[in-house]
């Protein structure tokens, strides 16, 4: 999978997971993905201080990313 393959997969994850954030008041936005294995994204809105906004980012977006991308090994909030 190319850069840019790898970069549109992810975007797409992040299209599938964006209506559950966005009914929590929040969002989610792509910074970066270093290596074609470390994806940065910042989630926005109520997430922000969302308790469980890790448990959010490591079971619902890194697992979706993980579903379109496998070889990412890491997706990180960097808000």
């Amino acid at each position: 999978m190319t850069s840019e393959e790898i970069k549109l997969n992810v975007e797409k994850a992040l299209d599938e997971i964006r209506p559950f954030l966005q009914s929590d008041g929040g969002d989610i936005s792509l910074i970066s993905i270093d290596n074609d294995n470390s994806v940065k994204v910042k989630l926005e809105g109520n997430c922000i201080g969302c308790s469980v906004n890790q448990m959010t980012l490591k079971s619902g977006v890194e697992m979706t990313i993980k579903k379109y991308v496998p070889q990412i090994e890491e997706v990180v909030n960097v808000g």
